[in-house]
């Protein structure tokens, strides 16, 4: 226990600072989704084009390379911003793709005469989208999105590489203080299981709600 009573500030500033990247980059990553999941049923070939080109190339792009490419890549065109900031952009947009296809996935399980019935009423692609569609996909996707969500949560160590403050990058400061690394990184580990099963029990709570009986 002295190994976490004595570094209790460290530790509980990289928690910190893990929630803030995890909460930052889930809304990034459910806004892209959603929008991508909505281009790849479009009425509308280059929505399509570009959606499927999106999950295609974030899927198959390693994480880390992603943070490469957005901390030291976007700098060189004259986008500077705290690397915090970056890191939910590569977390999110990364994220987003599988968000997208969780989505896609509870749309094609919505009958399609449901579609076929709101635009014989006249509705929009839209409205039949967000008002006729989603919520009857949003029913089967709950334990997709949150255990994507809590995959978003363990890839958020990887922006401690890159001198964003989070959870695990805290075990370099109390390593270098003497404290045994055994235990440190049982704390460390200790965090992101109280962060990931916070993220269960919400969308355990969700699904109970809104889910879809078996």
């Amino acid at each position: 226990m002295y190994v976490l009573k004595d570094n209790w500030s460290t530790y509980w500033e990289g928690f910190l600072g893990t929630v803030e990247l995890t909460v930052w980059a889930s809304l990034l990553a459910l806004v892209l989704g959603f929008l991508m999941a909505s281009f790849r049923v479009a009425p509308v070939g280059s929505l399509r084009v570009f959606g499927t080109v999106w999950v295609t190339v974030l899927r198959n792009t390693p994480l880390t390379l992603l943070f490469f490419a957005v901390l030291l890549g976007l700098p060189r065109f004259g986008l500077v911003l705290p690397f915090q900031v970056f890191a939910v952009l590569a977390l999110g947009c990364y994220t987003s793709a599988f968000i997208c296809e969780a989505l896609r996935s509870g749309i094609n399980t919505v009958p399609k005469g449901q579609g076929e019935a709101a635009r014989s009423l006249g509705m929009s692609f839209g409205q039949t989208l967000s008002l006729v569609v989603l919520p009857q996909a949003f029913r089967s996707v709950i334990p997709p999105v949150g255990s994507t969500l809590i995959a978003l949560a363990k890839n958020s160590a990887i922006a401690g590489a890159f001198s964003v403050t989070e959870l695990l990058g805290t075990y370099k400061t109390i390593n270098e203080l003497g404290y045994n690394i055994v235990w440190t990184f049982v704390w460390i580990a200790v965090g992101y299981l109280v962060i990931t099963l916070a993220i269960s029990a919400l969308f355990h709570l969700l699904e109970l709600k809104w889910g879809v009986a078996r």
